[in-house]
């Protein structure tokens, strides 16, 4: 496995390096850049990355938009965004713009693994932080929009979650789902990650069975 590590603090990287290590699989070979313009022309050397893991703050780049340019010119590189960035709009920019995960600077080395992994298993993850502001966002519209959010079943599914979960079942991918809910890919990548927490399940498979079993999408979807 090859990973692309793009970061401008030296001591950082070297911290990076030990876990990265222990990623299920092995690690093969880890390049490194100090700045976004030397990991673009890295990213363009190696088109057999498994993985690039990006930094926003750093010389060279224009923190998520870089990402989007990251994405656009080498879209099958799975892009994760490890930053020290915490704040919700620049996460849910970054997600929109093409990364597959957000891990924080300051998470813990087994927290920072578990997102490597899920990501190279072809999942997204979703940082915490974002996750909880989307159920706060979700309660808050209930309240105003009434009927269209209301929780209709035990396992405590809006509206649109059924929707998203129903569209994942069919086979749908997070742009086709995003397309047909109006929604940006970002946004239907929380919903998907917040169901996965909720149904307890790891992938879009595990998902979808959980989901026929409870009999969650046996009803159409509305508003």
């Amino acid at each position: 496995m090859k990973i692309l590590l793009v970061d401008d603090h030296v001591l950082f990287r070297e911290g990076m390096r030990y876990v990265l290590q222990q990623l299920h699989g092995g690690v093969s070979e880890i390049f490194e850049a100090g700045n976004f313009p030397d990991g673009m022309k890295i990213a363009g050397q190696h088109p057999e990355l498994d993985l690039a893991l990006l930094n926003l703050n750093m010389p060279g780049s224009e923190g998520p938009i870089s990402i989007k340019f990251f994405h656009h010119s080498y879209p099958h590189i799975p892009i994760v965004v490890v930053s020290g960035e915490e704040s919700y709009k620049v996460m849910e920019n970054a997600m929109d713009y093409g990364a597959m995960g957000f891990v924080c600077k300051n998470s813990a080395v087994p927290a920072m693994l578990n997102a490597l992994n899920l990501v190279l298993s072809g999942e997204i993850y979703i940082p915490p932080q974002l996750l909880r502001k989307q159920g706060g966002a979700t309660r808050k519209k209930a309240g105003a929009a009434g009927r269209d959010n209301l929780r209709d079943d035990e396992y405590n599914l809006t509206t649109r979650q059924r929707q998203a979960l129903k569209h994942l079942t069919d086979g749908l991918s997070n742009k086709e789902i995003a397309d047909k809910m109006c929604l940006t890919e970002g946004t239907v990548k929380v919903h998907i990650a917040t169901l996965y927490q909720i149904l307890d399940v790891h992938n879009r498979v595990e998902a979808a069975r959980m989901a026929e079993k409870l009999k969650l999408i046996g009803s159409p979807a509305h508003g």
